[in-house]
């Protein structure tokens, strides 16, 4: 099985809103395993939502659990319908996209979050994040909605950064 490829910044795609999952069949499955390897073979990707591969369905990836330090998280999630039920606190931090393969950024984000999603059977779950983790799954959502991580920084004159070496 090979990976998917990635769509890159200026594809219009990436600003298309994705749609709710309704079927939880083999397909789906099939899928979510090509997405995760996709993911794995992204350097350094934490995550990765189905729209980056041109599958506008509300389905994200994030994996936290190997992390260059270690952060409290929930291991490897699937995400299917996601939703944000409360956040709490801001911090700036820097992100990358696989998407946006040359640049980081400065992101607002909330430091905590409470988020309700569907499991790959359909199955609803509740799950508490914070720091890192919860940055990854914002930034993964707003995938789902078209929106990409250098929509968000404050200004692209002084926090949009040239990436010197991506891996």
């Amino acid at each position: 099985m090979a990976p998917l490829e990635i769509l890159t910044i200026p594809n219009e795609q990436l600003k298309q809103e994705s749609q709710t999952v309704t079927r939880f069949d083999g397909e789906l499955q099939e899928f979510i395993q090509r997405l995760e390897l996709t993911r794995q073979h992204g350097p350094g990707a934490v995550g990765i939502a189905a729209p980056q591969v041109g599958h506008f369905q509300r389905i994200a990836i994030v994996d936290c659990s190997l992390a260059r330090k270690p952060v409290p998280n929930h291991g490897n999630l699937v995400l299917i319908n996601p939703e944000i039920t409360h956040w709490d606190g801001y911090e700036v931090g820097r992100e990358g996209c696989l998407s946006v393969p040359d640049y980081t950024g400065n992101v607002i984000r909330a430091t905590r979050i409470r988020l309700k999603a569907q499991d790959i059977h359909g199955e609803e779950h509740e799950y508490e994040m914070e720091g890192y983790e919860a940055r990854a799954v914002q930034h993964e959502i707003d995938h789902l909605d078209g929106i990409l991580f250098i929509d968000r920084v404050v200004s692209r004159r002084t926090d949009l950064f040239k990436r010197k070496v991506y891996r």
